[in-house]
């Protein structure tokens, strides 16, 4: 089993700075704290929505290089709302995502989007267990 460790480190007012298990850093802050309007970072909820993108989205390029089905441009849009009530958490989300390419195989991509969310993307998986969640594919001929 794998088991991965990230260290947060209070830095200042309502900042950390987090590593991932690869050394890199990042800095999250309060959203809601006006002195954090110009610190270049994350909020930790908008950090989960770019960790759904990030986790299916490297599972589809993944897929479509395999299935020699690669686009010249691709993109995820993540929308979520969230709870009113205190601990507030997504409780639904909706996951677009954009293709772009002369030559799109949407069959292919089809296929690649469906493996990620119901097979291979661990984040989705989580994220199932908390929230509704709907997926749509735009397929956009360059």
């Amino acid at each position: 089993m794998v088991k991965n460790i990230v260290t947060t480190v209070w830095t200042q007012k309502e900042q950390f700075e987090s590593d991932n298990p690869s050394g890199h850093k990042l800095t999250m802050f309060s959203a809601a704290d006006e002195e954090n309007k110009d610190t270049v970072g994350f909020g930790p909820k908008a950090l989960m929505l770019s960790s759904l993108a990030g986790c299916s989205g490297l599972d589809v390029v993944s897929l479509l290089k395999k299935m020699r089905a690669e686009v010249a441009d691709f993109k995820i849009e993540v929308t979520a709302e969230l709870t009113d009530e205190h601990p507030k958490f997504y409780n639904k989300v909706k996951v677009d995502y954009y293709f772009y390419d002369s030559e799109l195989q949407p069959e292919k991509i089809q296929n690649a989007v469906n493996l990620s969310v119901t097979k291979y993307c661990g984040v989705m998986e989580m994220f199932r267990q908390f929230a509704e969640i709907s997926i749509e594919i735009h397929l956009h001929k360059i």
